[in-house]
C-alpha cells in the first residue's frame, strides 16, 4: 500500500506489477501520479498546472511581440519623412 500524495488516500499497488516512469491515476483525486521508485513503491504527482503556467507565458511572450514595434527608428524616419513631405 502506498498513498496519493495529492488527497493521502491508500492506493494499493503491487511492487511486482509497476515500473519505474509507469503513470497511475487517483481513484480518490484524480491525479496523475508517476512510479519514481518501485522498491518501496514512491509516487510523485505529475503537476498539470506547471504545464499550464508555461504555456500561457509562451502566449503572453508571442502577443507582445506582436504588439511592440520591432524597429523604433524605422518609425522615427517615416514620421521625419512624412513631415518632410509636407514642407
Amino acid at each position: 500500500m502506498v498513498r496519493c500524495p495529492e488527497c493521502a488516500v491508500e492506493i494499493d499497488v503491487d511492487e511486482d506489477e509497476v515500473e519505474e516512469g509507469e503513470i497511475l491515476n487517483c481513484p480518490e483525486c484524480e491525479a496523475e501520479l508517476e512510479v519514481v521508485q518501485i522498491h518501496p513503491v514512491h509516487l510523485n504527482v505529475i503537476s498539470e498546472d506547471d504545464d499550464d503556467d508555461d504555456d500561457d507565458d509562451d502566449e503572453d511572450d508571442e502577443e507582445e511581440a506582436e504588439a511592440e514595434p520591432e524597429d523604433g527608428d524605422a518609425q522615427d524616419e517615416a514620421v521625419e519623412d512624412e513631415e518632410e513631405d509636407l514642407e
